[in-house]
């Protein structure tokens, strides 16, 4: 009698501890995963299909040349527009070497990336990488290639330069209105820099043309401050009867005019002028140690390099070897301390954004 007593009680107690209509209703079910927000996703679908990649998470490979500012601002440009559309970017350095400039663009192809940004120290690298992300179906645009790549007959996106050309003509039409008689020397970055060699070749040719000064001699200082203060120290023991020093970046200008001031010849008779606008110019142009510089932003430059590749990745064009030439910009006492002229070389996203409005506004409608 117990047994049927306590088995009755439990019964009971089961009972009122499990009740099957609230343990498992289907409203939570259905509630979870309504029909609703699947349907509202898919007119997406619909889109064109130049939408898609940007559902996926895109990875860019950029290959810098060295380890100089320049380099290092150009490549934080680029960074700064892919954070801006949440990509990827993995960077890989060549240090002025060859083969490892080769050795990083076959790692980039084999990476599977979505899309190439170079930046080589040489005529070949931009070519090859061009050639080898064509035939491995990525994307490639060249950073200060001066359309070498197009012009050797080889498909690219994009090429992003400042006009160099234009650059040297304006150092020669500055020195012959400003010190006329007084001859020059060049104490450029890399002999195989195609900037470099458009910047000595036009600098020549219109000091020429002109009649005013004379080029005597082209050093190569490898971008380095210190070499470039050995360079200059032997020019100065050369004999040669110069009065005004070109040196092709503004790190390399600061180093030898520390020098020039030491032994008491800056101004007195040798001039400097330089190329590059940065944080390390603006200041000795104001204190008239560098007498004559051209704004020219590389942080600006990696960033336009960004929108040019994306806008092709993503679909937004279909151009191939596009010519971009960013404005060049000598720099004066009126337009020194104006960021849209004097274009800095860090990050400042509200310049840049006006800027590329300015000049390039069909890079960025696709934020629109």
């Amino acid at each position: 009698m117990k047994r049927i007593i306590y088995s009755i009680i439990i019964l009971s107690l089961l009972a009122a501890c499990a009740p099957a209509p609230t343990e498992a209703p289907s409203a939570p079910a259905q509630t979870e995963a309504p029909a609703a927000p699947a349907q509202t996703e898919a007119p997406q679908a619909q889109e064109p299909a130049t939408q898609a990649p940007a559902e996926k998470k895109l990875t860019y490979c950029y290959i810098t040349p060295g380890p100089d500012t320049w380099y290092k601002r150009d490549v934080e440009g680029f960074q700064y527009g892919a954070s801006l559309d949440g990509v990827e970017v993995i960077v890989v350095n060549s240090d002025y070497d060859v083969e490892k400039e080769l050795a990083n663009i076959d790692f980039c192809i084999t990476q599977g990336v979505d899309g190439i940004s170079v930046f080589s120290f040489n005529e070949n690298g931009a070519r090859i990488a061009a050639q080898k992300g064509k035939e491995a179906g990525i994307p490639v645009v060249a950073t200060d290639s001066v359309g070498s790549v197009a012009a050797a007959g080889q498909e690219i996106v994009a090429e992003i330069d400042f006009d160099w050309t234009a650059m040297g003509e304006s150092y020669a039409q500055w020195m012959a209105d400003n010190y006329p008689g007084e001859d020059f020397v060049i104490i450029t970055g890399n002999f195989e820099s195609i900037p470099c060699q458009k910047i000595n070749e036009a600098m020549k040719r219109k000091s020429e043309e002109l009649g005013k000064n004379k080029l005597l001699d082209i050093r190569d200082a490898d971008y380095n401050p210190n070499k470039a203060v050995e360079v200059a120290q032997d020019l100065l023991q050369s004999g040669l009867d110069f009065k005004i020093m070109f040196v092709m970046d503004e790190d390399m200008a600061a180093a030898v005019i520390r020098m020039l001031k030491d032994k008491g010849v800056l101004n007195n008779p040798i001039k400097v002028i330089a190329q590059n606008g940065s944080p390390a110019g603006i200041p000795l142009v104001k204190a008239g140690e560098l007498k004559y510089t051209i704004s020219s932003s590389p942080g600006w430059e990696g960033y336009i390099a960004y929108l040019a590749l994306h806008n092709y990745v993503i679909g937004k064009s279909t151009k191939v070897n596009q010519h971009i030439f960013l404005p060049i910009m000598p720099v004066t006492e009126e337009n020194i301390d104006d960021p849209m002229q004097v274009v800095p070389w860090e990050i400042v996203p509200d310049v840049y954004e006006q800027l590329t409005q300015k000049y390039f506004p069909e890079l960025v409608a696709y934020r629109q």
